[in-house]
Order: C-alpha cells, then sequence, then structure tokens
C-alpha cells in the first residue's frame, strides 16, 4: 500500500489539543545543544498551560544534563505516544531554559501531571535537585488518522 503523503505526516493539532497531550503525557526528550554537540535526555515534565517544570537531579558529583545546560540557551521537548502506525501523537515545545525562583509552585505542577518513574541508583544517592521551567515560544502538535473524530 502507498501512503499518502498527509497520511504519513499526520494531522496537525491544536493548542487545546496539544495542552491536553502535554498536560496528560509528562514524560519526554529534552533535546540540549552544549559542549559542541546534541544531547537528548528523557526527562519528566510538569505542564501549567504556559510552561513546562522538569527536575535537574544530579546523583554523584557529575551531571551530563547539568553540563549541558549551562552551555544550552533554547531547548527543545519532544514528547510522544504511539499506539499503532496510525494512531499516535506528538508535540515538539521550543524555548529558553530557566531556573525557577517559586519552588513551591513548580512542585505543584510537577506532582500534578509528571511521570515520575524510578531511577534513583541505590549506590549513588541524589545530591542536587534544581528546579527549571521551560518559556514556551513555539509549540506544535501532530496525530495519525485515527485520532481524528
Amino acid at each position: 500500500m502507498i501512503e499518502t503523503e498527509e497520511r504519513m505526516r499526520g494531522i496537525e493539532m491544536g493548542k487545546d489539543e496539544i495542552d491536553d497531550f502535554l498536560y496528560e503525557q509528562g514524560h519526554g526528550i529534552l533535546s540540549l545543544m552544549g559542549c559542541g554537540e546534541a544531547y537528548g535526555v528523557p526527562m519528566s515534565f510538569g505542564y501549567d498551560g504556559d510552561r513546562i517544570f522538569m527536575n535537574l537531579i544530579t546523583f554523584g558529583d557529575e551531571s551530563k544534563k547539568v553540563d549541558y545546560i549551562t552551555d544550552t540557551e533554547h531547548v527543545s521537548l519532544t514528547a510522544y505516544h504511539v499506539e499503532t502506525r496510525l494512531k499516535w501523537k506528538s508535540t515538539v515545545v521550543n524555548g529558553m531554559l530557566e531556573e525557577v525562583t517559586d519552588d513551591k509552585y513548580a512542585k505543584e505542577v510537577l506532582d500534578d501531571n509528571a511521570l515520575f518513574p524510578t531511577l534513583y541508583p541505590p549506590t549513588e544517592p541524589m545530591s542536587d535537585v534544581t528546579r527549571v521551567a521551560i518559556q514556551i515560544e513555539e509549540m506544535t502538535g501532530r496525530k495519525g488518522e485515527e485520532y481524528q473524530s
């Protein structure tokens, strides 16, 4: 079967649908550029309709993620969910990353809708947690045709 370009690219999602998806998803890939190369890292996130909040967790003395963030001005976050070839959704959020000053609010947003898998290595305890937010400059989203209703 020959796929049409439209069928392969999916259907554009509107702002409300992107908002709902980001709120429900709670995890994605944060893309950074620093240290002379690109770096993508899985991240849990909380979304409040305006910003995306994340915890930068450091284990031990070093963190590649934190090293890259100090060299990165613009970031990109990709969140996606795939059930079948024609039933999928994806969003890309671009913006500036900033450290969060209202720690209580960020924690509430993260507790509300971030997905936190267990990833803490028992032999290497957390040494630091920094909360950051993406100031969203652009959001796009697409979905497979089986989500069309």
